[in-house]
């Protein structure tokens, strides 16, 4: 069997440390608003990401009692 190289793994934060030291000077403003966007849709899915991980921590603290 042949293996593949594997890539090596990006560190949690890389992506969005990148981003926000990125140089917005070369940005148009019609490209700065759709990076907006896309920055709201990101926090709007890491929200959603966050309530089910409370509620699945909240409900496993009803079943097992107080876990933290």
């Amino acid at each position: 069997m042949i293996e593949e190289p594997v890539e090596p793994r990006a560190f949690r934060g890389d992506a969005l440390n990148a981003t926000t030291h990125e140089d917005l000077d070369t940005y148009g403003v019609a490209e700065l608003e759709e990076r907006i966007e896309a920055l709201e849709a990101e926090i709007a899915r890491t929200r959603a990401q966050l309530s089910k991980k409370k509620a699945g921590r909240d409900a496993a603290n009803a079943l097992f009692g107080r876990l933290d």
